[in-house]
């Protein structure tokens, strides 16, 4: 149970960070976003705990490889499958399908080595949360 609510709260943070993130550079986003940046947080999580001891950058790489993931079977289903439209890289260099292009996994890869460093802050009790500031 406890592994749920673990899970739950890094599904949330996740979707609540992508989605801030996402509308602080495009001035808008959409709940799928959300939903993306929950999903993709907690794998990259998963894979950190199987890379305890990998270097940042080399996690960087491989979260960055996730969100890439993530958002091509979410544009491929959103905004190819279902027509939405929610973005599209066709205009951006490299693109596949115009759903992710080099430039934006480069920018999931600087997002990575972040998450990278405060996993293992977390990880080894650097960073705390006080319990009663969490519900």
């Amino acid at each position: 149970m406890e592994k749920m609510k673990n899970d739950g709260k890094i599904l949330l943070f996740g979707g609540i960070g992508y989605y801030l993130l996402e509308t602080l550079w495009r001035g808008y986003s959409h709940w799928s976003m959300a939903a993306a940046g929950g999903i993709s947080l907690l794998l990259i999580i998963k894979a950190f705990a199987k890379l305890k001891n990998a270097p940042h950058y080399f996690r960087a790489i491989i979260g960055g490889g996730i969100i890439t993931a993530v958002e091509l079977l979410f544009g491929m289903f959103f905004n190819l499958f279902l027509g939405m439209g929610i973005w599209d890289y066709s205009a951006v260099w490299g693109n596949i399908m115009g759903q992710i292009c080099p430039l934006y996994s480069f920018f999931w890869c600087g997002i990575s080595y972040a998450v990278s460093v405060f996993e293992r802050l977390f990880r080894f009790g650097k960073i705390v949360f006080p319990k009663k500031a969490l519900p």
